[in-house]
């Protein structure tokens, strides 16, 4: 497992380092899961039966036994590619068609013709590489193909195939060809996401989680984050890298146990001192999201002054006044958000951050509270509550930085750590 301090690498523009999920069993009776009432959780394409494997069994086999146990399971629903296949459509994992690059090991761009598989249609497609660091690599890899092989909704990344030949490991999905989120709220070089779009996300997103949660049982997704949100050419957002992903408890077990695992700045602090992981851990990540989107400041940013670095710790106090909000929301929106909006994302963030999980809303409310935001109309802008006074230099920008609407950001940290 690589739950250590150290920093992980940084991806360029794909995704972000997925991490390994304990010998746990995770073939179960998914076909018997009955989905909400919500309508968000109504798109699960049930597969016909499921034998019982767990990730010991199957990383004791070879990869002949692996792929024969894969295609029983899966079927015509996942592709078993021949590692001659993707290196053909990457143009052998060529450095033109790299798309990102962290700790899993890389992701490149293909393009699928019509001629490739029967009944596959041509597409692009994006293909990761597993850079071989053992057994727990696998397990990545494993817990992807079998959590993404089972699970389809909108606002989830489709995984289109695998390839499992002699030691190496790769996954194919569908390509999103707006990279992540972290990307748009944090690098210089993109254009500042707008406040209906951000909405758009944060929407989106949260309905993947509650698609995973709505189930009879629920799937725990334990690494939301901006890394893990990738965006299509319409901003429609879509969670990927399932390696963390967990059954939820079953029976009259309130919680399931493991070892902490996840990102530095998401992990809710019950998760991270105990060990007991619920969907409640998940919600408290999306409250950190939430956030992030609201301030366009990282998780955690150890470039900032010591008292700003945590977001959470820092934003707390100015969360349930939109008076004192206005100070931290992000000074790149420029004054173009709605005002009761931003202050129902802020009250709605503080539910999801609350230290009793108890208070924690579940995402089928949080989806609700926010699709009640988008027809509100009324631009900080256009209501005197932009430009902010001389105090939005706690947001760490002088209103000297503001021109014309755009203003300059700091340097932004490389990448979030795990653990």
């Amino acid at each position: 497992m690589r739950e250590s301090s150290e920093p992980s690498k940084p991806w360029r523009p794909f995704t972000s380092k997925c991490c390994s999920a304990e010998g746990q069993i995770i073939f179960g009776n998914l076909s018997r899961c009955k989905t909400s009432r919500s309508d968000f959780s109504k798109n699960i394409a049930p597969m016909p039966s499921f034998r019982r494997l767990s990730f010991s069994d199957l990383s004791r086999s070879s990869s002949t036994r692996i792929n024969e146990d894969l295609a029983h399971t899966f079927g015509p629903d996942l592709y078993d590619f021949q590692l001659s296949e993707l290196r053909a459509i990457t143009q052998n994992f060529s450095s033109n068609y790299l798309l990102g690059e962290g700790g899993f090991g890389t992701v490149h761009k293909g393009y699928i013709d019509d001629d490739l598989r029967q009944g596959l249609k041509a597409q692009a497609v994006a293909v990761k590489l597993l850079d071989i660091e053992g057994l727990q690599g696998h397990r990545e890899w494993l817990a992807e193909v079998i959590f993404l092989g089972q699970l389809r909704h909108p606002h989830l990344v489709r995984l289109i195939g695998y390839c499992c030949e002699d030691e190496e490991r790769l996954l194919v999905y569908e390509f999103m060809p707006r990279g992540s989120l972290e990307n748009h709220l944090f690098k210089r070089i993109s254009v500042s996401l707008p406040w209906g779009t951000r909405l758009k996300i944060a929407i989106g997103a949260a309905k993947g989680l509650a698609f995973l949660h709505g189930a009879e049982n629920p799937v725990i997704y334990r690494d939301f984050k901006t890394s893990n949100i990738l965006l299509d050419s319409d901003f429609t957002s879509k969670l990927s890298d399932f390696g963390l992903a967990k059954m939820g408890p079953e029976g009259s077990n309130t919680h399931v146990t493991t070892r902490v695992m996840g990102t530095y700045g998401y992990a809710a602090p019950e998760y991270i001192s105990t060990g007991h992981l619920t969907t409640k851990s998940d919600v408290y990540s999306f409250g950190v999201v939430l956030l992030e989107l609201l301030t366009g400041r990282r998780s955690m940013d150890k470039l900032r002054p010591k008292s700003e670095q945590n977001l959470v710790d820092w934003a707390k106090p100015y969360l349930r006044s939109s008076r004192r909000l206005r100070y931290i929301v992000d000074p790149r929106l420029a004054g173009q958000y709605s005002v009761k909006g931003a202050k129902e994302m802020a009250v709605l963030a503080l539910q999801c951050i609350s230290v009793n999980p108890k208070d924690r809303p579940k995402m089928a409310a949080v989806v609700a509270t926010l699709e009640s935001l988008l027809t509100l109309k009324d631009m900080a802008v256009s209501c005197g509550q932009w430009p902010a006074t001389q105090k939005s230099t706690r947001n760490g920008v002088s209103p000297k930085a503001i021109r014309g609407g755009n203003v300059r950001k700091s340097a932004p940290v490389t990448q979030n750590r795990k653990r």
